[in-house]
């Protein structure tokens, strides 16, 4: 029998126990799960004859308001390498989860911080509703808006709204989740735990690019790392810099997919006196010295496809100031591609050797483009389900994050919480600690959320106040998973618990 077929194991509904494989409840696939293995999720396993959650829960140390630097003890005793001033915030990574339902979370933690009573609410979520906004720092077209990306053929989201200096990919939901084949639902499932627990991830485009996608790295595209993301488009960048080229050059052509750029007509160049040169730009003029469309988009100068940056120049107009010897510098977006021409006798561009004075221009284009990264945001809702585990009504609890009483976070990381109904949140993976994502082959992923707010506003929101445990009784009794107990130092920057918001907020009604 096949280890897949193994975890799969069907019995009698009901059944806690199948000869030596035990029934795991931990999500809706209730695997039977042999001694020493674990079920299909890889997160909770079999250990004499219990179901143990494999990975520790972590538990977060926070420096206190001495901010993490070292102070002498009022009695002058040494310091024994002992925290000193600090709080702890116990996660839900390797927490377990509500499932069923009308469980409590798994852990609801209480403790007081600085004259504030507060109780912290966690629980391993299952987001069948999730996906990842994928953002890549990069001028190069990787595909057209709405084209489908796939991961291992299959498809897993598409090509969606462009940024400054990036490209936009949404992946995941709910329809390719659980909308098409099994192999789409497994492949997706796989593409967003790898992405969200930071690992790298190989994409293609319809009509476009293939891109290695991971968070805090730079994207590679089509085989080629990027180095640097524009500083800006190329209307911008004559903007930015006309005054480094004002009497080194004549003219100046910032080369980009968006706006093309040109100093001798820009309002920067009109100020600062510079001369009409008959230049000719093939596109559609937007305003004086600010062009579209100068190329399809692509993977050459400034995200166009061309190679040679002299294709998007008509003739030169000598009525208009074009002269013999008058001087050119076209550059990108991001300082990557650059060339110097020279008009000769019939007023055609003739490349010459890039010119001395010219280069620290070129080279404060490029010291201005950031290093070009590829950024996750996990994006998921919080149904009823997982907010049932936190109040005995759901709605209390969507009420009370969106009067800002109940803050939420991801494995300690701060979330932005869209407005409108629900609990629609959105977390950058770089903040939340390493592997902190998990899976059910429903298929859906498992992602840690903690809901933070006053003891008293919990108790009123109908919480489950029975259950409220301190913060030493879960590092020695643990919970019902029996998983060991992990701490660590909290992320750089994490603002936990909201102290001053926290504070303001007295006791008042739900809504």
């Amino acid at each position: 029998m096949s280890e897949l077929a193994e975890r799969f194991d069907t019995h009698e509904p009901g059944a806690k126990q199948a000869g030596d494989k035990v029934r795991c409840d931990a999500c809706p696939v209730m695997c039977y799960v042999a001694e020493g293995r674990t079920g299909a999720c890889d997160r909770y396993g079999n250990v004499d004859g219990k179901i143990v959650r494999m990975d520790p829960l972590v538990i977060l140390h926070h420096a206190g308001e001495a901010g993490g630097k070292l102070v002498p003890f009022e009695d002058g005793r040494p310091w024994d390498g002992s925290l000193v001033n600090s709080r702890r915030f116990v996660t839900a990574i390797g927490a377990g989860t509500t499932y069923p339902d009308y469980k409590p979370a798994p852990f609801i933690v209480s403790q007081e911080i600085e004259g504030v009573d507060v109780v912290t609410v966690v629980t391993e979520g299952i987001f069948s509703y999730c996906g990842v906004k994928v953002k890549i720092d990069t001028d190069r077209h990787i595909g057209p808006e709405t084209a489908t990306v796939r991961a291992e053929g299959e498809a897993v989201g598409h090509v969606t709204t462009g940024e400054y200096g990036s490209q936009m990919l949404s992946l995941g939901g709910v329809h390719h989740l659980t909308g098409g084949s099994k192999s789409e639902g497994r492949v997706t499932c796989d593409t967003l735990l790898n992405l969200c627990n930071k690992q790298p991830v190989e994409l293609t485009i319809d009509g476009g690019a293939s891109v290695v996608v991971q968070a805090g790295k730079p994207p590679v595209i089509d085989g080629k790392a990027e180095d640097r993301m524009r500083v800006g488009c190329g209307s911008a960048t004559i903007g930015m810099f006309a005054t480094q080229w004002r009497g080194l050059v004549d003219e100046v052509v910032v080369v980009d997919d968006h706006i093309t750029g040109v100093v001798s007509e820009h309002q920067a160049g009109k100020v600062l006196g510079w001369e009409d040169t008959g230049i000719k730009i093939i596109g559609r003029r937007s305003t004086p010295g600010r062009y579209f469309k100068v190329s399809e988009p692509g993977l050459g100068w400034g995200g166009t496809s061309i190679s040679d940056p002299l294709a998007i120049l008509g003739d030169w107009n000598g009525k208009k100031g074009a002269r013999p010897g008058l001087s050119l510098l076209m550059v990108s977006t991001t300082g990557e591609q650059f060339a110097y021409y020279e008009l000769d006798d019939n007023l055609k561009p003739v490349e010459k050797p890039f010119p001395e004075r010219l280069r620290k221009s070129v080279g404060l284009i490029e010291d201005n483009c950031e290093p070009a990264l590829c950024t996750v945001l996990f994006v998921g809702g919080a149904g009823g389900s997982l907010r049932a585990g936190v109040v005995e009504n759901p709605v209390n609890l969507t009420r009370s994050v969106h009067g800002l009483r109940t803050y939420v976070t991801v494995g300690g990381a701060p979330v932005y919480v869209w407005p409108g109904g629900g609990i629609t949140l959105m977390v950058d993976v770089m903040d939340v600690p390493d592997n902190a994502f998990g899976y059910v082959p429903t298929p859906a992923l498992v992602a840690p959320i903690e809901f933070t707010l006053r003891r008293d506003d919990y108790v009123r929101l109908g919480g489950h106040a029975s259950e409220i445990r301190s913060v030493d009784d879960v590092m020695k009794r643990g919970g019902e998973y029996g998983n060991a107990r992990r701490e660590s130092g909290a992320a750089a920057g994490m603002l936990w618990p909201p102290l001053a918001q926290l504070r303001r907020m007295p006791p008042g009604p739900l809504q």
